[in-house]
């Protein structure tokens, strides 16, 4: 690792439609191959269906979405005197962000049934509103394994 300069952060645009920075990150992480224009119409066709599906504001229903699938504890490993421990700390809030999109994208690309990426996203995005689905169980099992390795808590640096 390069230890000379600290990495410098780039500030997302707003996306054209919501004037989110919120949506402006999801449709990032979702393109693919640079297709950004694709991702862009994945994203709001399905925040579209998932406001149709549910009879509510599709903008409201991701943002609930987001912050429903937000990890509050993450394990690192810390090796301490020849064990490696897997060690319960915060998330920042700028790394919630980051993993619940992630969350988000790769439960809709990779454990959903329906035929186009706009169905399985609008799905995960309705999973993710309603407290289940798959970036829900992730979030889940993250905070189970934080929770068992509570004891190595003090190892925290």
């Amino acid at each position: 690792m390069a230890r000379r300069n600290v990495a410098v952060k780039r500030e997302v645009l707003p996306d054209p439609r919501f004037n989110s920075k919120l949506v402006s990150k999801f449709i990032n992480s979702l393109t693919y191959s640079g297709k950004k224009s694709i991702a862009q119409r994945i994203l709001y066709d399905s925040i579209d269906r998932a406001g149709e599906r549910l009879n509510e504001d599709g903008i409201e229903i991701f943002h609930q979405a987001i912050s429903n699938v937000k990890p509050v504890l993450e394990i690192r490993p810390r090796r301490v005197g020849g064990a490696t421990y897997q060690v319960p700390v915060d998330v920042r809030s700028e790394r919630r962000v980051t993993l619940a999109i992630r969350w988000l994208v790769d439960a809709a690309r990779k454990n959903r049934g329906e035929r186009t990426m706009e169905q399985r996203l609008a799905g995960e995005l309705i999973d993710a509103f309603n407290n289940e689905g798959v970036a829900i169980r992730k979030k889940q099992d993250q905070h189970r394994m934080a929770e068992a390795n509570r004891a190595f808590a003090h190892y925290r640096w």
